[in-house]
């Protein structure tokens, strides 16, 4: 474990021009959070007091479905999981979900959100589904789904949807049997560790402002292994809840794309679902809930040069550090009571970039056959779902000194590190890779520095993105002017 780390400052450090880059902007009211936010009244027959049932679904691709990158070839070794809670007691149940898939967009998450909420008992709102974003695994949206179907393509398998509706259902099934089950929540704690050796940014930025090189997920190139870290979020944290003493669910977020190696045609959780393994070893009574944060501008590149053995020794570092936070959360044990548990939402218009051509990507995907994630159909989808007029949900759940924010895409860390800086009096954790449709969600200076994440084959929103994210941020963390 490593103390300390450089950071290169910017627009998320206080000072230097962060008052008037975190004003509120756009379309985002005090008012939303309150028709959104607002607690309803408990579900009749709801048990008093704070409950928390758990869900475990095996979400692991049959062999021939189509996966991110091409079919399941073989059977899993180690199998992707749908997992996450119910807590009860505390207004309608609030649901938290995480998948080990690359993504869940457009109307693939209301769906997910949706059913998750009926079996729960509660509303869309209340839920928060997320991807872990590992990449040998599925990726689903029902959105490009009905648009290649009434374009008459049949090229693009990774949209057909029936696996994810099974997972679906599978998963709202479980959540009606886990209900009667649910464990009484006397405390929770909140911890953190820093991590070594594994994030480190992708992009290296040269002193005319513009990105000089990058570092993907296994970077070959030792001189740019031997570069610094960059901005990073160091810190794996975690969330835990207690019944006495018995720790029940484990809620660890950290930041880092999960790839160490891909393309292997075998579906796998890679490096953090190994962590996750190891933890649930080690601590068998809990079960363990990792989200993938803010990382679309980080990987492990820095420490991975592509060889396989690489996954191992990632998913050890990661193991350790959950570890450590775990045991600093079991020290900050405390009583926890249902007026310190609540939940809100804000809707969000992302706008589509104004360079997607909606003609030019229609002859696209007729004429060009699907090269995975992202491609022609993906951009399409969310144009289409942006010119609806279609809101996107950042919602918070508090649980008493702390709060977990959820967000859309593949979110640049800056947003991460802007929202801890806006409330150090909190422990404020995130999770990115909610709805997947905006696809990379950059800073507003990121798309004049160039580069990959800010091409429109990868972002499909633009620099104006962050103003109503930001908003979104402050008002759920009731930041004060």
């Amino acid at each position: 474990m490593r103390r300390g780390t450089t950071r290169r400052p910017g627009w998320w450090a206080v000072g230097r021009g962060t008052t008037a880059l975190l004003t509120i902007a756009g379309s985002i009211l005090i008012g939303g959070l309150a028709a959104w936010g607002a607690e309803p009244p408990a579900a009749e027959g709801q048990a008093a007091g704070l409950r928390v049932a758990t869900f475990d679904v095996d979400a692991t691709p049959p062999v021939g479905v189509q996966m991110a990158y091409g079919p399941a070839l073989r059977a899993a070794d180690l199998t992707l999981r749908c997992r996450g809670i119910v807590l009860t007691g505390a207004g309608q149940p609030i649901v938290l979900c995480a998948v080990d898939w690359i993504g869940i967009g457009n109307a693939a998450h209301d769906a997910f959100r949706a059913g998750l909420a009926k079996a729960a008992g509660t509303v869309p709102e209340r839920v928060a589904v997320h991807a872990l974003h590992q990449h040998d695994a599925p990726h689903a949206d029902f959105t490009a789904e009905k648009i290649l179907a009434d374009l008459g393509v049949k090229t693009f398998p990774r949209f057909d949807g029936t696996f994810a509706r099974d997972v679906i259902a599978r998963t709202a099934a479980e959540i009606t049997a886990a209900l009667p089950r649910a464990r009484p929540v006397t405390h929770a704690g909140f911890g953190r560790a820093e991590v070594a050796g594994i994030a480190s940014n992708r992009r290296l930025i040269g002193p005319d402002g513009k990105l000089r090189a990058w570092r993907a997920s296994a970077t070959r190139d030792p001189a740019l292994r031997a570069e610094p870290d960059g901005t990073i979020d160091p810190f794996v944290q975690a969330l835990v809840l207690f019944d006495g003493t018995t720790p029940l669910v484990v809620l660890t977020t950290y930041a880092t794309h999960p790839m160490s190696y891909y393309r292997t045609g075998v579906p796998g959780p890679d490096f953090p679902g190994i962590a996750r393994f190891l933890r649930t070893q080690d601590l068998p009574s809990a079960l363990h809930v990792h989200f993938t944060g803010a990382a679309g501008n980080i990987a492990a590149g820095k420490y991975n040069d592509g060889a396989q053995a690489n996954r191992v020794i990632l998913a050890t570092r990661l193991a350790a550090g959950m570890r450590q936070a775990y045991e600093a959360a079991e020290a900050d044990r405390r009583p926890l009571a249902a007026a310190e548990v609540g939940f809100a939402a804000v809707p969000v218009k992302l706008a589509a970039r104004a360079d997607l051509d909606r003609d030019a990507l229609e002859r696209s995907v007729r004429d060009t056959a699907d090269r995975g994630t992202f491609a022609a159909a993906d951009t399409l989808a969310f144009l289409e779902r942006a010119r609806q007029g279609h809101e996107i949900p950042v919602t918070c759940l508090s649980i008493g000194g702390t709060r977990m924010l959820h967000l859309p895409g593949e979110l640049f860390i800056e947003y991460q590190l802007a929202a801890q800086k806006l409330r150090p009096d909190l422990h404020v954790m995130l999770a990115a890779y909610g709805d997947y449709g905006p696809g990379y969600i950059g800073t507003a200076t990121a798309y004049g520095e160039g580069g990959y994440e800010v091409l429109p084959t990868s972002s499909f929103v633009g620099p104006e993105a962050e103003a109503p994210l930001l908003a979104a941020i402050r008002t759920l963390l009731e930041v004060k002017e």
